[in-house]
Order: structure tokens, then C-alpha cells, then sequence
């Protein structure tokens, strides 16, 4: 039963962000991609959890398990966003682009901006 995104610990996060950037992994990769990792057996068993829970699935590569993300980045990427919007912004897309503005704005190229001024302008043409 996949549960979500906020039903994660941090190292299981983690994990997901280490699976998600190799497309799938063994525990021990997994394992060297943590900062400050935990034991070989808790990775492992963090994975299990993970199974358990929906987010990963393993495949068997010799004589070692490689693990994969259940869902695409893409969709989990959508979930989380709905999960801040609904938590934290009460549905209102809006504020969400106002804190995301008022946090980057000194980061944001003129590039990424005209980007962003864009996919606005063709949610607006797309919405009539």
C-alpha cells in the first residue's frame, strides 16, 4: 500500500532522493550515496520498510537485490507539491509562488524567470 511523501522518515527520504537520482541501486550503493550513513543492515532494513510501505520494489541481479522507485519522479514530485499546497498554503496556488518567489528571488535568473512568466502566461491561455 503506497502511502505518501509525508509518511517518510528523513532517511527514507533519503533513500528515495539516492533511488530516484540512479534510477535503482543495491543497498550498498544506496548505503554510499547516504551522508553519515547508518549500518549496512538498517539501510537494508530501511529498504524493506520501504518496500512494505509501496515506495520501492527490488529485482534480483545475481546474487544481490537492486532496488527501484514504485512511481516515477515525476508523480512524486506532483504529490509533494500537493501535499505543501494543501498543508501549508490552504489550496491557494498563489502563495505557493509568492513564498517560492520571496525565498529564490535573489537566485533567479532573468532565464528562469521569463521561464516561469511563461508557463504562467500558457496556464492562463489554457484556463480560458
Amino acid at each position: 500500500m503506497l502511502s505518501g511523501h509525508a509518511s517518510l522518515s528523513r532517511r527514507e527520504r533519503q533513500i528515495m532522493d539516492i533511488l530516484y537520482r540512479q534510477g535503482r541501486a543495491s543497498a550498498a550503493e544506496v548505503r554510499e550515496g547516504m551522508g553519515d550513513a547508518p549500518s549496512y543492515s538498517a539501510v537494508r532494513a530501511m529498504l524493506r520498510v520501504l518496500e512494505e510501505k509501496g515506495h520501492v520494489k527490488h529485482v534480483e541481479a545475481g546474487l544481490k537485490y537492486v532496488y527501484l522507485p514504485t512511481v516515477t519522479q515525476e508523480r512524486a514530485k506532483r504529490s509533494a507539491v500537493k501535499h505543501l499546497l494543501d498543508t501549508f498554503f490552504q489550496g491557494a496556488p498563489d502563495q505557493i509562488v509568492a513564498t517560492l518567489l520571496d525565498v529564490s528571488s535573489t537566485r533567479l535568473t532573468g532565464e528562469e524567470l521569463g521561464r516561469m512568466a511563461a508557463l504562467i502566461e500558457q496556464a492562463r491561455k489554457e484556463g480560458k
